[in-house]
């Protein structure tokens, strides 16, 4: 079940960059991402209810708040407002930092990842810096920032997840995190000034917000809050080398976004730190 799981964060979170694009369209972002994860929360909440397996201590659910906060609040929640002005593709290849900001925070933690970690953290550096230099298709210059900083709440929700007492079951955690990143975004979003009026919302953003829901939040995100407990970080992290190439093609080919051949150097910079960062973080440590 594991495997299959990861498969499902390989494949759907690639899909959900261009879903998110369409959803805002005719959608305030933070009220629509809120809505989003706290329905799926409380959708799967009930379920695990239903099943007797929403038991948890105090301090387990204060995990649940804190990496509801990092994860779908700071990590998706600013993705979706950058996604006003950044292509779809563009803030899937950003996102793909992930894995080299877990190093540096593992480096500042304390450990000592291997030589080739660090080389792959400097090429991912250079990828990054080469996707920030280039003409992005109209995006603002704060937008690919937003993404970058969105990676980094992400990084650090995963990984403080293995360093905190979570409860038995990982998909009530993974309600929690969805009921208390949904409920924050809610907020910002009122706070903001931001209102629905259903009438305004055209056909195709109620049908990309509806599969954020279904398949994004409650199996996807579910998927990852799971298979993170199943898996090495370092193999879940695998991911970020297949998402960015999905939504690529479906921004492409679905919301007619430019891939200039620039783009495409600094995404294939950032693929390869991800596989070095990756693959040396698989390898058994050595002895002495």
């Amino acid at each position: 079940m594991r495997w299959a799981a990861l498969g499902v964060v390989y494949v759907v979170w690639g899909s959900t960059y261009v879903a998110i694009k369409f959803t805002i369209e005719s959608m305030p972002p933070l009220l629509s991402a809120g809505l989003r994860f706290f329905l799926a929360g409380a959708v799967l909440a009930l379920v695990v209810a239903w099943r007797g397996g929403m038991r948890m201590t105090a301090r387990q659910l204060g995990t649940g708040v804190l990496l509801g906060v990092l994860l779908p609040a700071w990590g998706n929640g600013l993705v979706v407002l950058a996604e006003a002005s950044v292509a779809s593709g563009l803030a899937a290849l950003l996102v793909a930092s992930v894995p080299l900001y877990v190093v540096l925070m593992r480096r500042f933690a304390g450990e000592r990842p291997p030589a080739v970690t660090h080389l792959g953290v400097l090429v991912g550096l250079v990828g990054l810096a080469v996707l920030l230099l280039d003409d992005v298709g109209g995006s603002s210059w704060w937008g690919p920032w937003v993404v970058l900083l969105a990676a980094f709440g992400w990084a650090l929700g995963t990984f403080l997840s293995g360093r905190l007492p979570a409860p038995a079951n990982p998909f009530a955690l993974s309600a929690v995190e969805m009921l208390a990143g949904g409920a924050v975004l809610a907020v910002a979003g009122l706070l903001a000034g931001e209102r629905v009026s259903p009438g305004s919302v055209t056909a195709s953003s109620w049908v990309a917000w509806g599969y954020l829901v279904v398949i994004g939040s409650l199996l996807a995100f579910s998927s990852y809050v799971y298979v993170l407990g199943q898996l090495p970080v370092s193999t879940v992290a695998t991911y970020a080398y297949v998402n960015p190439v999905i939504a690529v093609v479906l921004g492409v080919w679905l919301a007619d976004e430019r891939f200039g051949a620039l783009q495409a150097v600094g995404g294939l910079l950032v693929v390869l730190a991800v596989v070095l960062v990756v693959r040396a973080e698989r390898r058994p440590a050595p002895v002495g």
